[in-house]
Order: C-alpha cells, then sequence, then structure tokens
C-alpha cells in the first residue's frame, strides 16, 4: 500500500504520544487485533506506514530541532512510552505564531508554558509541497482561530488532506467544506473525541439512559488536568467553540427537551502537577420509572495525549484512504466518528459502523 506521508501541525504532547505510538506499534506483526488500537490494518495501512515527513512549530526549543528531540521537549509532559525512536530526517519549523499563544502564559514557568522563537515563519506551503505531504494533523491550541484557518488555507494550496483536531469549526463550516470540496481535498473534523475521554464516555452514558427510557434532569462534566491545553484554557475567552463542541456532543444524544441552565460541560482549573493526566468528573441525575430520582457519578483518570492519538492514528489512514480512491471534501463517516463537532451528530455505534464501511469501501465519504 505504500507510506503515508504526515505533516504536523504543533508538536506538543499530542504529536509526541502520536510519533512515539507509530513507532511503538510497527513492532508488532501483521496480525488481527492489537492491544491499544481500534484498528491495527486499516483498509490494508498500518501504523508503521505512516513517516512524518514534515511539522510545524513556534517553541524556541522546539523549532530546527530533530523531531525525535522536539517531542520531549518542555513543556511536554506526556508520558514517554517508547523514547528509542529512529533517526527521523525531519526538523521542525518555524510556524506563523498568529493567535496560537495566549497572553497569560508569559504569566507562568518557561517548563510550563510556549516561548515563541524569534525568527521569520517558513513558507509552509512550500514545505509541504516539498515534504509531498498527504496528511496534515493540526494539533493547534484550543482558541487558534486564526491559525487554524490558516493551515486550512495551506493544506488546500498545497492540496493536502487536513485533520482538525481542536474546536475550530472548519469541517463543520459549510463555507470551508465548500473549498476542499472544489479542491478535491479530503477534510476530517472539527475536534477529536479520545480514544476513551470524557466525551465519548458522557455520550455513552446519556446515550444508554435514553435507551433506557431516563429522563436526565441535570448533566455537568468537570475536566482538571496540567499540560499547557490546560493551561491555555485559563483564558475562558478562547473557549467559546470548545464549549459548543463539548455540550452539542452530549445533548444531541438527548432526546427531550434540556435547557443550557441544567448542562454544564468543559474544562474546569489547571493543576500544573497533574502533568499530561486529565481527570473528569461526570455526574448526570434523572427520573426512573415513577419520576423516583436516579443520580450517577463517574470519575475517568487518563493520560490526555495517547488518548487523542487512538483516535488520530485512524483519522490519517482513513484520509490515505480517501486520497487513493480519488474522493475529496468533508469524510462524513470518519468526522462523525472521530469528532466532537462533525457537521452532522451521529449515534456513536451508528457513526462506528459508517467508518467500518467506509474502511471497506461501501460509503464514499
Amino acid at each position: 500500500m505504500g507510506k503515508i506521508k504526515l505533516a504536523v501541525v504543533g508538536v506538543g504532547n499530542c504529536a509526541s504520544a502520536l510519533i512515539q505510538g507509530i513507532e511503538y506499534y510497527k513492532k508488532h506483526g501483521v496480525i488481527d487485533h492489537v492491544p491499544g488500537l481500534m484498528h491495527f490494518n486499516l483498509g490494508g495501512y498500518f501504523p508503521g506506514d505512516i513517516e512524518i515527513v514534515a511539522a510545524f512549530d513556534i517553541d524556541e526549543r522546539k523549532v530546527n530541532k530533530p523531531i525525535r528531540e522536539a517531542i520531549f521537549a518542555k513543556p511536554n509532559c506526556t508520558q514517554i512510552f517508547y523514547p528509542d525512536l529512529p533517526d527521523i530526517p525531519v526538523k521542525v519549523s518555524m510556524g506563523p505564531v498568529l493567535d496560537g499563544v495566549a497572553d497569560h502564559m508569559k504569566d507562568y514557568p518557561d517548563d510550563k508554558r510556549f516561548i515563541p522563537a524569534k525568527i521569520e515563519p517558513v513558507d509552509v506551503v512550500k514545505v509541504l509541497k516539498e515534504a509531498c505531504a498527504d496528511v496534515m494533523v493540526s494539533y493547534l491550541p484550543v482558541g487558534s482561530e486564526e491559525a487554524t484557518k490558516y493551515y486550512a488555507q495551506a493544506a488546500l494550496d498545497a492540496h493536502v488532506a487536513f485533520i482538525n483536531c481542536i474546536p475550530v469549526f472548519i469541517a463543520s463550516n459549510n463555507e470551508w467544506i465548500k473549498k476542499f470540496e472544489e479542491k478535491n481535498v479530503p477534510i476530517v473534523g472539527d475536534d477529536v473525541k479520545s480514544q476513551i475521554g470524557a466525551t465519548i464516555v458522557h455520550r455513552a452514558i446519556t446515550k444508554l439512559c435514553m435507551d433506557r427510557g431516563v429522563k436526565i434532569t441535570n448533566t455537568y462534566q468537570l475536566n482538571v488536568g496540567g499540560n499547557t491545553d490546560f493551561l491555555n484554557m485559563l483564558n475562558r475567552s478562547r473557549l467559546a467553540s470548545k464549549k459548543i463542541s463539548k455540550t452539542e456532543a452530549v445533548t444531541s444524544q438527548i432526546c427531550h427537551n434540556i435547557t443550557a441552565d441544567h448542562v454544564h460541560i468543559g474544562p474546569s482549573d489547571y493543576i500544573p502537577w497533574l502533568n499530561d493526566n486529565k481527570i473528569c468528573f461526570l455526574r448526570i441525575e434523572g427520573e426512573i420509572f415513577g419520576n423516583i430520582p436516579i443520580n450517577l457519578e463517574l470519575r475517568l483518570s487518563v493520560e490526555d495525549s495517547p488518548n487523542s492519538a487512538g483516535v488520530v492514528i485512524d483519522a490519517i489512514r482513513c484520509c490515505k484512504l480517501a486520497r487513493d480512491r480519488g474522493v475529496g471534501g468533508l469524510l462524513i463517516s470518519p468526522s462523525a466518528y472521530f469528532m466532537k463537532h462533525p457537521l452532522t451528530q451521529y449515534p456513536d455505534e451508528e457513526a462506528r459502523n459508517m467508518v467500518e464501511e467506509f474502511i471497506e469501501g461501501k460509503r464514499e465519504r
């Protein structure tokens, strides 16, 4: 099947987990099931078929450094589960800063925040073309509206498939979808669901309540963590689309009316010593038979970045399948299953079946 040439925007914790995972799973032979993956073989592509050909960041500790060094540089703090990376002949290129760095970060210690390099950005489109990239994954910080639009346009100009992992609405915006359709460039988005994360668990329990006849009266989801994502999100002005994305992902599973006053979903606080560990506190209040009350509370603790990498590694391969088949525009099925804010919300089991049909070639998108 050949290689999948991948460009990465944002060499942070998520990129670190993904790149470590690509090498980690290379050691497995061609078998039917490998723990930790939804698909080892996805349409003939395996994790080890993904090849990093370009990377972009703005931090002085990463720019112009080999990618194998940059993914372990501060402020990255995710667990290192595969330290012995091979020589990857790619250095991190300086991208445009735009709105990628929140002002409040300058008030925090250097090893916790971004430190923008004082050099000119590269021509991103030129780098993508010279690298012959097939797919570009965007791991920009939440709230990076301008930067996300810049890289989305760069993907179009370079004819590179685009995966938008953050809650800036590109793949769920009809104007952007039309642009990708006109250029016949695949796009998946927006805002990646983790493998077993707060949103997918909240959706699953909400759907269970609906299927079992429970009326949900109140629900919240509070998340805390210590990585740069949580530090960035202390600036609440950057969270408008994040709140929409996470809230709609859950309320789309509720079949009855529930007002905004009775739903609270979103980040709660930054706790530095947690590093890349994310802790979710989830509560659902409802009524069962005879309007008798029922309350459910759940606590989920997980390493945040590997959790997202377990989904992105499939999204990358779905984009390559689409390219192989000459299919561009919005990939509806992968977006519905892998993302919190797709253009159209589907129940997760239905979305999973759609993805399986897409992989088998039974669905074009």
